[in-house]
């Protein structure tokens, strides 16, 4: 009963990180839609917040493809990729422990991604522009973010993962 009570507590935590990340994505994409025009640096040279609709994935990667093959790769790939992730995370495939935490970003990034290329015509609002010295970013948004902290949280606990004797 006690194990059973800690699996549906765990699924109920990394359900509600998806959501706070679908959330907080959705959110920050909707105030810049109303309200940013064009740009503004929050901090001259280091952070300006400029409203974009990107076409590609991060960093506007892919955007030069063809439409059909953007929908394909971005809508229909990225879904089927997250079904899966989900899939893994909430019927227990996995050993439960903190790269649970790591899918679930990359579950609640990718979803605010796709709520945007369905409600935009294929395309995601991006608004996050960093500065440092001669090193810049591209423009991203906080979805990004999750995936990206996701994605390295995953790499950096895969690289130090201590390997059975």
């Amino acid at each position: 009963m006690k194990r059973s009570l800690m699996t549906t507590r765990r699924r109920i935590a990394l359900a509600l990180i998806i959501i706070a990340t679908i959330a907080l994505d959705q959110g920050t994409k909707a105030v810049v839609r109303r309200t940013l025009m064009n740009s503004y640096p929050v901090r001259r040279g280091v952070l300006t917040l400029l409203h974009t609709e990107n076409p590609g994935a991060f960093l506007s990667l892919g955007a030069d493809l063809p439409p059909n093959v953007r929908h394909l790769i971005f809508d229909g790939l990225v879904s089927i990729g997250l079904l899966a992730a989900g899939f893994v995370l909430f019927t227990g495939r996995m050993q439960p422990g903190p790269d649970d935490v790591a899918i679930a970003l990359i579950i609640g990034g990718g979803i605010g991604n796709l709520i945007d290329r369905f409600r935009l015509g294929g395309r995601v609002t991006d608004f996050i522009y960093l500065q440092a010295g001669p090193l810049h970013t591209g423009v991203f948004n906080v979805a990004d973010m999750a995936i990206t902290g996701g994605v390295l949280w995953l790499a950096l606990s895969w690289m130090f993962r201590k390997k059975p004797a």
